[in-house]
């Protein structure tokens, strides 16, 4: 029988936070929008983020604003990038959940939605997982 690794500070607190902002979101992309604003402060996430340029606010406005309702609200969101989160982090063989996993729980659970998030914030998925592989070596 395996253990799931539970989180670090960092994965704890963008976990916490989420769980508190989550449910005001409407949509599947503004949920996303709130993981990005979080996952921005804390750990190995914040710093590929910042370094790519990734600010609070949007850099472009966004197209057409999504109307599908958000599948996931609150805490089913948090809890299914928290199961998926300590899978990464098992997987790799990490002794604890962190920032980095959270992240790419979030661009695996979200996807396109999240896609969407990191362009009008002038990033891609490509090169922020080419950050967290750089930010690791």
């Amino acid at each position: 029988m395996s253990v799931s690794p539970a989180p670090d500070i960092d994965a704890a607190l963008i976990l916490g936070m989420a769980s508190t902002a989550l449910p005001f979101a409407g949509t599947r992309e503004e949920e996303a929008e709130r993981w990005l604003r979080i996952l921005r402060l804390h750990g190995q996430s914040g710093a590929a983020l910042q370094s790519l340029g990734v600010s609070e606010g949007p850099l472009e406005e966004q197209g057409e604003p999504s109307v599908r309702p958000a599948a996931r609200v609150g805490e089913t969101a948090v809890a299914d990038v928290g199961a998926r989160a300590s899978e990464l982090a098992g997987g790799r063989g990490a002794p604890a959940v962190q920032s980095r996993d959270v992240l790419v729980a979030v661009m695996q659970v979200y996807g396109e939605d999240f896609d969407r998030v990191l362009h009008v914030h002038g990033t891609d998925r490509a090169e922020v997982l080419e950050r967290l592989d750089a930010a690791k070596a």
